[in-house]
């Protein structure tokens, strides 16, 4: 296998050399390059992209950081970049704050990455204004995924929460409910970011197109477990009559909610009707209808859109995007997907 050494050695000159010709930089006489570029041929030499990016200085790594590994939209977006990170010839340097201050003190706001990566990924992961003042320091390009903080110039790929929501109490108002219930994120939870500030909007916004009254009895926070959505059933049914129906903002808490109306006695869809967001691996094997959403393809769509211009690549079509010009997210489509856990309210 002929190496970098090989060609410099016939052309005269020193691996340096080699390798800024054959990336062509400006830095290399023309008759130098011709030499280079003819021991290259000669010698049938291919380069490597992983050994151009360290020779320019690059480390053909990728830090991805996200709140909490073990979720599923998270693994699910993780799973997707990492594969073509790969196929790209990069690697991801995966940090999972997990719920730890100082993880992310030591991500965010040190100059640790600078060295480490040549790009950033923030899936879903809400920053304070030192970590904003400490990622513009480190001056590597960027991109976020999902709900969450926007960083200045930095592209965002994500769904349009609100109208995921939206969405979702639609479908239970087609079916003829009135009574719907809503269980989201505790704004107190370091994963909610503001995912459940834009599905409750979402669900109250129809509402109160559809003319409904919003009970505040009727809309419990929790968290996006399947634990949270068993709590906030329990207490909603506690509260007094049970809704017909139950948007869940993510599958998770709607799995939880399905299991506290069964043990509460309670039938779905029969008695009472339950719709998530996201679309969970579970999500068909259970029945649960849902709003599905595109979580892989935002992980990819984001890897590739920082890959572009590291590569120097013309950027590729984006479906469904609105804008990508650092200030405007790219909003990839939701889509309803009905199964066996939403069906019209019982006639009394």
């Amino acid at each position: 296998m002929t190496r970098i050494d090989d060609v410099a050695r016939l052309a005269g000159v020193s691996t340096a050399t080699v390798s800024r010709a054959l990336r062509g930089l400006p830095t290399v006489s023309a008759a130098t390059r011709r030499r280079v570029l003819a021991a290259a041929e000669q010698l049938d030499y291919e380069v490597s992209p992983s050994a151009s990016r360290l020779a320019g200085g690059r480390t053909g790594t990728v830090a991805v950081v996200v709140p909490r590994i073990t979720r599923w939209f998270f693994s699910t977006v993780v799973e997707a970049v990492e594969e073509y990170l790969h196929e790209s010839g990069y690697d991801l340097l995966l940090y999972n704050l997990g719920g730890r201050e100082q993880v992310r003190q030591r991500v965010l706001r040190t100059a640790n990455l600078h060295k480490r990566v040549d790009a950033i990924m923030l899936v879903a992961t809400p920053l304070r204004p030192a970590d904003m003042t400490a990622l513009a320091a480190l001056e590597l390009p960027g991109v976020t995924i999902s709900s969450g903080s926007r960083v200045p110039n930095w592209p965002c790929v994500r769904i349009d929460d609100v109208a995921a929501a939206r969405a979702a109490t639609r479908h239970l108002l087609d079916l003829g409910h009135h009574r719907i219930a809503h269980i989201s994120g505790d704004p107190d939870d370091e994963l909610a970011f503001t995912t459940h500030l834009d599905r409750r909007r979402g669900y109250q916004a129809e509402l109160r197109a559809a003319g409904l009254r919003l009970d505040p009895a009727l809309d419990v926070e929790s968290t996006f477990t399947i634990d949270g959505g068993t709590r906030a059933t329990e207490e909603l049914l506690a509260r007094g009559e049970p809704p017909t129906a139950i948007v869940a903002a993510c599958d998770e808490m709607a799995m939880g909610a399905m299991t506290a109306l069964r043990d509460a006695g309670l039938r779905v869809p029969q008695d009472v009707s339950v719709i998530g967001i996201d679309d969970h691996d579970l999500a068909g094997v259970l029945g649960l209808s849902t709003i599905a959403q595109p979580a892989a393809e935002q992980g990819r769509l984001a890897a590739r859109m920082l890959l572009d211009p590291l590569e120097a690549r013309p950027p590729g079509p984006l479906v469904g995007h609105q804008g990508t010009d650092g200030a405007t997210p790219v909003i990839l489509p939701t889509r309803l997907v009905v199964r066996d856990s939403t069906a019209p309210p019982r006639a009394h």
